[in-house]
């Protein structure tokens, strides 16, 4: 791409200044910095966190991204919020559940890779994480498996589907209260677990804290840890994982040859 650009600069094909433009790593916008390599850099483009940005803000983010032909996903976005973007961008989708709005450009619509991602719940209580790990694995390019409402509480509804969870190239387990699943499924399986704790429980979990130490101090092998609450990260590490696994764990190379 490079010489390409440059030689069209040397044949005067192409100006010194759309030359630069071509060649930008960011755009400024005065409240943002919109990173064009990300993608080039880690895989897949920049993600916007939606939590206390204007509709205004959000909305020219998104735009900068799909003027450089890039798919678009913004996280922790209102339903109100999410309605004044798609005023001007109606062919962006929202999740009310996940809280997530995203675009996927044309030629994101790639064949799908083999395997997929395996998102499990303790309970009905976690779906809002839950689908948030979710969604943001499904549009960042990974098939994805929901197994809802499985908790320690009837252990049996999760060796139902013992074997679909261990056929998945990797598990993301999403649990309030004492924070136990995981652990339980990282006893189960040979790929890695990403654990996800949620605020959700009595006084005593302490908004998440309890599930988050009990996944830190899990003694079942090959888990990770994330923040509370944070299904995006849940979702972007194992679809990270999930392309790796399927790509020959090259894929970041060859963006950036």
């Amino acid at each position: 791409m490079l010489d390409n650009i440059l030689e069209q600069v040397r044949t005067g094909a192409l100006s010194v200044a759309e030359a630069k433009e071509r060649l930008a790593t960011y755009e400024d916008l005065g409240f943002a910095k919109v990173d064009y390599h990300r993608k080039k850099r880690q895989g897949f483009p920049e993600i916007v966190y939606g939590e206390g940005k204007t509709a205004a803000h959000i909305l020219s983010i998104a735009q900068s991204l799909q003027a450089r032909n890039q798919s678009v996903l913004v996280t922790r976005i209102s339903k109100e919020k999410a309605g004044i973007v798609q005023e001007t961008c109606p062919e962006y989708q929202y999740d009310e559940t996940a809280q997530l709005l995203y675009w996927k450009k044309g030629d994101d619509e790639e064949e799908a890779l083999p395997g997929y991602v395996v998102v499990i719940a303790a309970g009905t209580s976690d779906l809002r994480v839950a689908e948030e790990a979710a969604v943001t694995a499904e549009v960042l390019g990974s098939q994805v498996r929901r197994i809802y409402d499985v908790g320690v509480a009837g252990i049996h509804r999760l060796l139902s589907h013992a074997e679909e969870i261990q056929q998945a190239t990797v598990s993301v387990v999403v649990a309030g209260m004492e924070g136990a699943l995981p652990s339980v499924v990282g006893g189960l399986v040979s790929h890695p677990v990403i654990a996800v704790p949620t605020s959700i429980g009595y006084g005593a979990s302490f908004n998440g804290l309890s599930a988050l130490l009990t996944m830190l101090n899990s003694c079942a092998s090959g888990i990770s840890v994330v923040n509370i609450d944070n299904g995006f990260g849940g979702g972007y590490n194992a679809a990270l994982i999930h392309q790796l696994a399927h790509k020959g764990g090259n894929r970041i190379e060859n963006t950036l040859s």
